[in-house]
């Protein structure tokens, strides 16, 4: 019996990374999902291999009406919305406060934060109906501390997503409804190829790279995986969470949790190395 039988979801940014592997294995857990992105192909081609239990929807999650159409959508089909995971998302412009570009400052707030609202906005009314509902923004360690992103426009959307998930979590939870966030660390994922220019189809090609780079990152030694992310929102989208609401769920090996042991002593020992003989 799956974590999520019985269960239908709402996943965006799905037609690759972690949505994409989120939704796999939602299928998996027994729910049905309907799955929202911009690239058409890629988006039927999941949803051909995953079978009659998901459904694609090409959506810009920028554009009210189609975020509005999405969820009315996945209620009609399947009857009701028990999850909605806001994972749409992209880079932002890199470079210090003096460079930035008003326009694409607004585009990135767009995709990172305004989305995510409008996700929570039309799901609410089908979740306070039901008395239910678990409803998961994806953060991230960026907006939790500074200089965990080449851009300070995507840590500071970042940080509101996470805020505001707080927020609604006041609000709907007097209706039955949770709304947490999860805030992924180092994800080996096409997002930092993309963040340096890439393409999209040559940024697909990096998560190996990516992995390798960081997989002396964190304590945990290797570099985050899309599985990660997804498990964390099975336990959130499922009734084992039934009693977590307005929290930010952090999945990053514990990079954000000080300096490495390692680091440490080695610290240590140039120190004593440094000081000489005055060190007994």
């Amino acid at each position: 019996m799956g974590r999520l039988n019985g269960k239908v979801a709402v996943i965006t940014g799905a037609t690759s990374g972690i949505g994409l592997r989120t939704a796999e294995i939602f299928v998996a857990e027994g729910a049905k999902v309907v799955i929202a992105g911009r690239r058409a192909a890629e988006g039927e081609a999941l949803a051909a291999k995953l079978g009659p239990d998901c459904i694609f929807r090409r959506t810009d999650v920028t554009v009210d009406a189609e975020v509005r159409e999405l969820i009315e959508l996945a209620a009609s089909k399947f009857g009701r919305l028990d999850c909605l995971f806001n994972n749409a998302g992209g880079p932002a412009q890199v470079g210090g406060i003096e460079g930035l570009e008003a326009d694409r400052f607004d585009a990135a707030m767009a995709v990172l934060l305004r989305s995510v609202m409008l996700g929570m906005k039309y799901a609410a009314p089908h979740m306070k109906k039901q008395g239910s509902g678990s409803i998961i923004n994806n953060g991230s360690i960026a907006g939790r501390l500074a200089g965990y992103s080449t851009s300070l426009v995507y840590s500071t959307a970042k940080a509101a997503v996470i805020h505001l998930t707080k927020c609604v979590a006041m609000e709907l939870g007097e209706s039955g409804v949770r709304v947490n966030s999860i805030s992924p660390g180092l994800i080996a994922t096409g997002i930092f190829g993309k963040a340096l220019g890439l393409s999209t189809d040559d940024a697909e090609k990096t998560p190996e790279t990516i992995r390798s780079a960081y997989a002396t990152a964190q304590p945990i030694p290797r570099a985050g995986l899309p599985d990660d992310i997804a498990y964390a929102a099975v336990f959130l989208a499922s009734d084992e969470s039934g009693f977590v609401n307005g929290h930010d769920l952090v999945v990053d090996g514990a990079i954000t949790g000080g300096r490495n042991w390692s680091q440490q002593q080695q610290g240590y020992a140039a120190m004593r190395k440094l000081l000489g003989d005055a060190v007994e």
